[in-house]
């Protein structure tokens, strides 16, 4: 299948080195761009792509109100959020607003499209090392006191005892495999219980989940 592709940045460069870039893949199609946050969700809404390639920074409505907006629709979109800066303090926004990942704007075109293949299959664009720093960012904006160890946690809302073992791994940044190898057990069942856990608390992939799971205090950042 096609990926549609929408593309929302203010400078037309980036919009068009992003077009050119991902339009020569085979398997993705760049369907429009946007200018601003209010266009991206406007066009969002006539052209219903299946991946937003979302900057933030923009005049009129920025990308974390726009994809605030586009999550709130209810929309099939999945956001990846574009930023200069793999620390931009407005990414932990982007995430919590409902992005499913974020991408350097210097990413070369095989991880741009390799990306935006990553994102519209339902996964989270966030290496272990990024998910890591970015639940240690969280502990340092929030006054929250430090967070409860896994070993520590019983069972959290209507998940089950493993299936709040592995929401707490999927938080700490480890892929399904690594998941599966730390548990002993298949692949296959790993992902069964993700899609459990997002079904059960409501998220959309595994970004949200690392994000719920800090905020939930089932994890020591750092």
């Amino acid at each position: 299948m096609t990926i549609r592709v929408l593309i929302a940045d203010d400078q037309m460069m980036v919009r068009e080195g992003f077009s050119v870039l991902l339009g020569a893949m085979p398997d993705i199609e760049v369907v429009g761009e946007a200018v601003n946050g209010r266009d991206a969700v406007e066009r969002v809404r006539e052209l219903a792509p299946d991946v937003v390639l979302m900057d933030i920074r923009m005049p009129e409505m920025n990308g974390i109100e726009a994809t605030r907006e586009i999550v709130a629709a209810d929309s099939a979109a999945k956001v990846l959020v574009l930023t200069t800066f793999d620390l931009d303090e407005y990414v932990y926004q982007a995430l919590r607003a409902g992005a499913s990942g974020f991408l350097l704007k210097d990413a070369s075109a095989r991880q741009l499209a390799d990306g935006v293949r990553v994102v519209a299959a339902g996964e989270a664009l966030l290496a272990p090392s990024v998910t890591r720093r970015l639940i240690t960012e969280f502990s340092k904006l929030s006054e929250t006191p430090r967070l409860m160890p896994a070993a520590h946690q019983g069972t959290y809302g209507d998940l089950t005892e493993r299936e709040t073992e592995v929401l707490v791994l999927i938080a700490q940044g480890l892929s399904n495999g690594e998941i599966a190898e730390r548990l002993v057990v298949a692949e296959s069942t790993i992902k069964t219980h993700v899609s459990r856990i997002l079904v059960k608390l409501g998220l959309r992939d595994r970004t949200q989940a690392a994000v719920f799971a800090y905020e939930a205090r089932l994890v020591r950042p750092g």
